[in-house]
């Protein structure tokens, strides 16, 4: 989660925007905003759905890791940090599985709904 935060953070700085800004477009306080970006909130995937429309990106940019600024660093023995990145793409892939996850249960749902509203049109 770490990085999806980092991510909304970095480009809603790209973007220019505050967070007082972001708060009021998802009407709630500066401050409730301010504890998604520290991570001391959860963040729903809706509320992060709602954060990439106001951003105008894709949900799936909180993911990608290429759009990480990942600096070098040489360790003791001169090795880079390799376990970092390693990391960083382990949490990256339980995210997206999450978020698969709860899209399909979503999917799911919906197909029952649609089959319901179906079977009411029926005579």
């Amino acid at each position: 989660m770490n990085d999806i935060i980092f991510n909304v953070k970095r480009l809603r700085e790209q973007k220019g925007y505050s967070q007082e800004y972001m708060a009021t477009k998802l009407e709630m306080t500066q401050a409730s905003y301010s504890r998604l970006e520290n991570q001391e909130a959860n963040l729903s995937i809706d509320r992060l759905q709602k954060i990439a429309d106001i951003l105008e990106t894709d949900i799936s940019a909180f993911w990608d890791s290429s759009k990480l600024t990942i600096h070098s660093q040489i360790n003791n023995e001169g090795a880079y940090g390799n376990g970092y990145i390693e990391n960083l793409h382990i949490e990256n892939k339980e995210a997206t599985k999450k978020l698969i996850q709860t899209l399909e249960n979503e999917n799911h749902h919906l197909k029952k709904e649609i089959e319901f509203l179906q079977s009411m049109l029926k005579p």
